[in-house]
């Protein structure tokens, strides 16, 4: 960890620790973000989302209920540290899943988050009396935020997908 953190850290009170739940920016090296981030604001700022802020004990993350990410790159070319790579981004990790509290699931017609999803990886299977349950497509969904944030009841969270190299599928 660089000594910045652990001064921002030290003088919050908070634990020294990384969260590796967070969703941290595209083009991370998944690997070595947290030791070569400086948390120098260039990402950040780079963002014409605005959907990348600052963690409690100052790393970068993304905040996908704010507005999708285009994966357009900007926070990766911003960043110098090499933190951030344009060369990953197609290695974003991060897939869709729906909690309980989806809308459809107690009832309530709605498909807002099928509607905003471009990859069509969010289907719905009917189910008796007059609910449905989102499914989504794992190999289809990009992880991009559209439909979290269109959801009215702010049910869509993200979960790190593991991809298998396909190497190893031959």
């Amino acid at each position: 960890m660089n000594k910045l953190a652990s001064r921002r850290a030290f003088l919050r009170g908070a634990p020294l620790r990384e969260d590796r739940t967070a969703i941290i920016p595209p083009g991370a090296d998944q690997g070595h973000f947290f030791e070569l981030c400086v948390q120098c604001d260039d990402c950040v700022s780079a963002c014409p989302e605005h959907i990348i802020t600052f963690d409690r004990q100052g790393w970068p993350v993304v905040s996908l209920d704010v507005s999708p990410c285009t994966f357009c790159g900007a926070c990766a070319e911003a960043c110098t540290t090499g933190a951030l790579k344009p060369e990953n981004l197609s290695d974003w990790p991060w897939r869709a899943h729906v909690t309980a509290g989806c809308l459809s699931m107690n009832g309530v017609s709605c498909r807002v988050c099928q509607d905003a999803c471009d990859s069509n990886a969010i289907g719905f299977k009917l189910l008796l009396g007059g609910r449905s349950e989102p499914a989504i497509d794992q190999q289809a969904c990009t992880g991009c935020g559209a439909c979290a944030s269109a959801c009215p009841a702010n049910t869509i969270r993200f979960e790190r997908h593991e991809t298998v190299p396909q190497e190893s599928l031959q």
